[in-house]
């Protein structure tokens, strides 16, 4: 049997849940709300290519975790399409974005063969314990400044990906079994779900007014996020980094050490003979998964901690 649980959270968005949900770190807001819209285009993708692959696997444990990955998967898309859902009532322009994100993959999933498929899925998902942990670890000042139940969706996402973060590679090597693919592929790979975040991004910015998106949706571009930011930790370029307005980079309040190691760790995530069951993961997952075990509201997280 899988160690994965399947957990139905009831999460819950309405007309009131704002596009903007970090007021003061927009760019953060921004960023959280692209990887909405890619946590349902990929994680639709990943129930697709997973169920291709079912009866190419021989192992009955890969083959047991495996259902309990894309069970997993369907219940983020399922709920990252109610907060996009309530986005979309108030500006209908944001189906459309959602729309195109699932047709992007629709293409990929047409035009390539399944080691592909299965290869693009472990490369992305092996980024998501050093990405997320950098961002739970630094939890406090990134998301519980933001609006609750938003931030509360992103915290069950990922410390759910941290808990299957073994599960794309042991799909990929049950199936394809060639671990130098995986390398050769990821520029396409990466450069599909880069140039997928900024069409996210244009779409926002073509879709959302400029009040209800407080600050251009380009600053979260990768080329301009990681410029910022680097900027923003050099003296000397502070004010370029500031971006002429009042709101500061994306991780400005993330220490340059955390952002050093995921820099680090992301880069091994994509060597062959990578474990992502040695990754370093956030103290926090067990914390979450112990809370949710004794009945924590975790659709309201930070209320919730606030209350205990």
């Amino acid at each position: 049997m899988s160690d994965l649980q399947i957990r139905r959270v009831p999460f819950r968005f309405d007309e009131a849940t704002p596009y903007q949900w970090h007021p003061t770190n927009p760019d953060f807001g921004h960023l959280l709300n692209g990887i909405s819209v890619i946590a349902v285009a990929f994680e639709t993708y990943i129930v697709a290519v997973v169920r291709q692959a079912m009866d190419r696997i021989t192992d009955a444990g890969v083959a047991d975790e495996a259902e309990d990955f894309l069970r997993q998967e369907a219940q983020h898309a399922r709920a990252h399409r109610l907060h996009l859902r309530a986005l979309a009532s108030q500006y209908p322009g944001v189906k459309g974005v959602v729309d195109d994100a699932v047709a992007s993959y629709d293409t990929v999933l047409e035009r390539e063969p399944l080691e592909f498929h299965l290869a693009y899925i472990a490369d992305l998902e092996a980024t998501f314990t050093p990405m997320f942990k950098m961002l739970l670890d630094n939890r406090a000042s990134l998301f519980a400044p933001g609006d609750d139940r938003v931030a509360s969706l992103f915290l069950w996402h990922f410390v759910e990906e941290v808990e299957h973060r073994s599960s794309a590679l042991r799909i990929y090597d049950a199936v394809v079994r060639r671990p130098w693919y995986r390398l050769r592929v990821m520029p396409r790979v990466f450069g599909h779900a880069s140039q997928l975040f900024s069409q996210v991004m244009d779409g926002f910015e073509e879709h959302v007014p400029a009040e209800a998106l407080v600050v251009t949706t380009r600053r979260v571009l990768s080329g301009t996020i990681w410029a910022r930011e680097m900027a923003a930790r050099v003296p000397v370029a502070r004010r370029w980094a500031a971006g002429g307005d009042e709101y500061p980079p994306t991780f400005h309040a993330v220490p340059n050490g955390d952002l050093l190691r995921m820099a680090w760790r992301l880069a091994l995530s994509q060597v062959p003979g990578h474990a992502p069951a040695r990754e370093p993961v956030p103290a926090f997952a067990a914390e979450w998964f112990a809370g949710y075990e004794r009945g924590v509201d975790v659709t309201r997280w930070f209320a919730s901690a606030a209350a205990a």
